[in-house]
């Protein structure tokens, strides 16, 4: 059999080309990454219930990864995993409060892969943020289909989306579609991935579905499927299933279009069980959002008959998301930026079921911040080998203690000091990153409109972040206080002149008036309730207030039947905080879509 290097090289060897181009035979990469599904939510890793058995096929001809840790979170997750950096050194290690978008300063896999001549596609769910500079089409991809924000039916996704029949972003225009959103964003996948096949070019398709996250929407006959369960195991399990009936049609397009022996075909998922560790969580504790194991450790598998991964192959040394992109660039020959550096290192090696490696020992961390600022230590999780450190204070054997009941800390302190001497370094070098704001651009020539949503509001408090919250429009204020707006959007005008800020309750998509109501919206199958379903309060707004860098420069009453109100400042090059607001009877309402134009 041969090797992954000796696959590596004859490649090279084959397609060089003048820089850094590839041909057809350069191998074609797959990767299914699905959302809120932990290492327990698999027939193959010990499930009893759930039915997916087309992952449990793909994983007995795998190399799989038993120790693979991520971020116990979903938008941390996909920052290192597409650029194999730190979380916190992203910029990304919350999902909303303008901390899921990806710095500029980042190279993605589909930047380095696009510039190596390969298609791009990337479908479903993105949640590194939907303005530029930070859309995937700005990040390398050639081919988008995506939902807005962190999932269907959240703030910056369009309006009254819910999980069927609804519509997308497609290469930045919107567009309809029929059917449950993950067979929408697989069918997508597959006609990219057959285009290239037919005209012989290597392609790198990212398939990242929103299901299994919550609200739990499902066909009714992969919910049939779990009768004797919980309305929502049912759900959850069922939309899972659905996950892997794609992943089994995927696969067999694949070798359909006879592609199949060099395409590297990778699952995963992006955090630990959102709904599934009362039933089975592989013996581990908690699930997401949980620096304990169930929060961050997940299944990863990849195929590639031409690299020699065919067969069932077990890596029991410690991974990490940010190992992906270097062993993806190895696997396939595509080059490393000469001004990129990894946190992470290729497993590639590891992989090769022909090749007895001996790895060093090594440190990682998965942290959940979910805070406007990284706080040390936060819900943090120190590894190597078969400890875990956790908070800074318990210390486990994994190996022996699986479930982390048993803290050892005091009976192992040099232990407890080396790893504790790791994050400290660690923290130390990433820290002065975490001012960086990911800022919002204004006055870009090839993106004169900008539309803001609440999601990104950077706050204490959770902004309203779907669209279930912008419906029901809180209003509630502290106690004998009247309501004050304390977020703003974060923004980088590129260049003086004059720019329309346009203030709106509801989305422009909506076409609906600032001061309207608005009925509950249809509910789809599930036992959630969908974020349309919510009916939409009014807010009785009796002025327009455009407040910038905490100056209000202008104000204007609300006419009845008014969709907007606009404002014209001159702004200045440079950082600015925005933060209009709707003056109502309780106080203010900050506005939660504004639309800005670049009138110059």
């Amino acid at each position: 059999m041969k090797t992954i290097l000796s696959i590596c090289l004859a490649l090279a060897a084959i397609i060089a080309l003048p820089g850094n181009a590839v041909v057809a035979e350069s191998p074609n990469v797959v990767i299914v990454i699905s959302d809120d599904q932990g290492y327990g939510d698999l027939g193959c890793t010990g499930n009893p219930i759930i039915k997916t058995p087309h992952i449990d096929h793909l994983a007995s001809e795998s190399s799989g990864l038993s120790d693979y840790h991520v971020a116990p979170t979903c938008s941390p997750t996909r920052c290192s995993f597409l650029t194999g950096h730190w979380t916190n050194r992203t910029g990304v290690w919350h999902t909303i409060m303008g901390r899921s978008m990806l710095r500029e300063n980042e190279v993605t896999v589909g930047q380095m892969f696009s510039d190596a001549g390969y298609e791009t596609g990337m479908f479903g769910k993105w949640h590194l943020g939907d303005n530029y500079p930070y859309r995937p089409e700005d990040r390398g991809f050639t081919e988008v289909y995506r939902h807005g924000g962190g999932g269907v039916g959240q703030t910056p996704d369009l309006w009254d989306n819910a999980y069927f029949d609804g519509s997308y972003f497609h290469n930045g225009e919107i567009v309809p579609a029929k059917g449950f959103c993950t067979d929408v964003f697989f069918e997508q996948a597959g006609k990219f991935i057959r285009k290239c096949a037919n005209e012989q070019k290597p392609f790198l398709a990212y398939i990242s579905t929103n299901a299994p996250h919550k609200p739990l929407h499902c066909p009714r006959k992969y919910m049939k499927m779990y009768e004797g369960q919980s309305e929502n195991i049912a759900a959850f399990y069922g939309m899972i299933t659905n996950i892997d009936d794609n992943v089994g049609k995927t696969r067999q397009l694949i070798k359909e279009l006879g592609v199949a022996d060099n395409t590297i075909f990778i699952f995963t998922t992006d955090n630990g069980t959102a709904s599934g560790a009362k039933v089975y969580n592989a013996g581990m504790r908690a699930g997401k959002g949980s620096p304990y194991e169930g929060g961050h450790r997940v299944p990863f598998f990849v195929h590639w008959p031409a690299g020699g991964l065919t067969k069932q192959h077990d890596v029991s040394e410690l991974t990490h998301a940010v190992d992906v992109v270097p062993t993806l660039l190895e696997m396939t020959g595509v080059k490393k930026p000469a001004d990129v550096k990894f946190d992470g290192v290729s497993i590639a090696n590891l992989l090769d079921p022909t090749k007895d490696v001996d790895w060093p020992k090594r440190f990682v961390i998965s942290d959940s911040q979910r805070v406007r600022d990284p706080i040390k230590y936060r819900s943090s999780s120190v590894m190597t080998g078969k400890y875990r450190l956790v908070n800074r204070k318990e210390l486990y054997d994994v190996s022996q203690d699986p479930g982390q009941r048993n803290n050892i800390a005091e009976e192992h302190p040099k232990i407890v000091a080396e790893m504790r001497e790791f994050y400290e370094q660690w923290w130390a070098e990433l820290k002065p990153t975490f001012s960086q704001t990911t800022e919002i651009y204004l006055g870009h020539p090839e993106h004169p409109v900008v539309s803001l949503t609440a999601h990104d509001w950077i706050q204490k408090e959770y902004p309203p972040w779907h669209q279930g919250s912008i419906r029901d429009a809180n209003r509630k204020a502290p106690k004998n206080q009247e309501l004050k707006h304390l977020g703003h959007w974060a923004v980088k005008v590129l260049k003086d002149g004059k720019y329309e800020v346009s203030l709106r309750r509801w989305p422009a998509e909506s076409g609906v008036a600032i001061n309207a109501s608005l009925p509950a919206g249809e509910n789809v199958p599930g036992p959630s309730r969908a974020f349309r379903n919510v009916p939409g309060s009014s807010i009785g707004a009796t002025h327009a207030v455009l407040r910038i860098d905490d100056q209000d420069l202008d104000r204007k009453p609300i006419t009845e039947d008014a969709a907007e109100v606009s404002f014209v400042a001159q702004l200045e090059k440079g950082s600015h905080r925005l933060a209009p607001v709707f003056e109502i009877a309780e106080g203010e309402l900050g506005a939660y879509y504004v639309v800005v134009t670049c009138l110059d």
